[in-house]
């Protein structure tokens, strides 16, 4: 999860200096609102945090003997 931490963090300041360019485009929206900007970057950490866990859990499972044995 730290790369994605990094990259979400990242991502949030290199769209708020895009934002100054394209705040002609925008329609309704300022162009740092942080309720979008929470959103985007909630839904994109949650969505990460899953692909993170579920192979995780499924790993956790195997015996690490057995694990051990088969490579």
């Amino acid at each position: 999860m730290a790369p994605v931490g990094l990259g979400a963090a990242l991502g949030l300041a290199g769209s708020l200096l895009a934002s100054r360019g394209l705040r002609a485009l925008l329609y309704g929206v300022s162009p740092a609102d942080p309720i979008s900007l929470a959103g985007a970057s909630l839904t994109l950490l949650s969505v990460a945090a899953l692909a993170c866990y579920l192979p995780a859990r499924r790993a956790s499972r195997v015996d690490p003997l057995v694990a051990l044995r088969e490579s």
